[in-house]
């Protein structure tokens, strides 16, 4: 494997303040938050495939809120039918035993529905993948044409290297110095792996910071915040130069 498994970091980390813009509706039976921007269209488009605390997290909805304001059509499902872990989860929670209800077997049939949905009837002509933690496995698995056109992962988790051998267009990745499931080892052996391919790639590596930066970091710790703010530049940055430009 390119990431370790789930582990107990996947599940902490801090409440952001702010007020979610977007909007919860549903594609066929899946809650989705969506986001628009300021053109309301829908051709330059961000399917956010999120960590473990789900689509209804403050967090991931401002993010999603912050990609329309970059002027995309973003789209963010509830990838666990309404059984995401509480932030900080209680006391004797197994992540491992939590895991074995959302496998790709009862995963993917969500995202590919998300996706029928998004380029047949919403108008979405590219689609890059973000993918925090969980959602980074899948990102990997969708990176292929006619699903994701683009792909960016930040601090993933899950990912075998047969899956990042078979990506097959841009993956961008933002990783933590400090984290147990992307370790130093893990992310020298995807280094290798997408040396090898011939598709665009880009690992940044963030000081002071651990698992879950790009979503649940300490915001008032000045080098965190800075992290997540670069994090989020860094995605935006490649999706403007391999969905927006294609």
């Amino acid at each position: 494997m390119t990431s370790n498994n789930l582990s107990r970091c996947c599940t902490l980390g801090s409440l952001h303040d702010g007020e979610a813009k977007g909007e919860i509706e549903n594609i066929d039976t899946i809650s989705t938050y969506f986001a628009y921007p300021a053109d309301r269209s829908t051709e330059n488009a961000i399917l956010i495939l999120t960590d473990v605390i789900g689509h209804r997290f403050i967090n991931t909805q401002l993010i999603a809120d912050q990609f329309a304001a970059a002027g995309y059509f973003v789209v963010m499902p509830d990838l666990f039918s309404g059984d995401a872990v509480p932030l900080n989860r209680p006391e004797g929670f197994s992540i491992m035993d939590w895991l074995k209800n959302h496998l790709p077997a009862q995963t993917e049939p969500i995202i590919d529905a998300v996706l029928k949905e998004m380029r047949e009837n919403l108008g979405c002509k590219r689609i890059g993948g973000v993918g925090y933690c969980f959602g980074g496995k899948y990102v990997c698995r969708y990176l292929k044409p006619g699903k994701l056109d683009a792909g960016y992962t930040a601090h993933p988790s899950l990912v075998e290297a047969d899956e990042l051998r078979g990506v097959e267009g841009p993956l961008s990745i933002a990783a933590a110095v400090r984290d147990f499931v992307f370790t130093t080892a893990k992310r020298h052996e995807s280094e290798e792996i997408l040396d090898k391919k011939e598709i665009p790639y880009q690992i940044n590596m963030f000081s002071d910071v651990e698992h879950g930066f790009a979503v649940r970091c300490d915001l008032s710790k000045p080098r965190q915040k800075y992290a997540k703010e670069q994090a989020f530049t860094q995605a935006v940055s490649w999706f403007d130069e391999y969905v927006k430009k294609q």
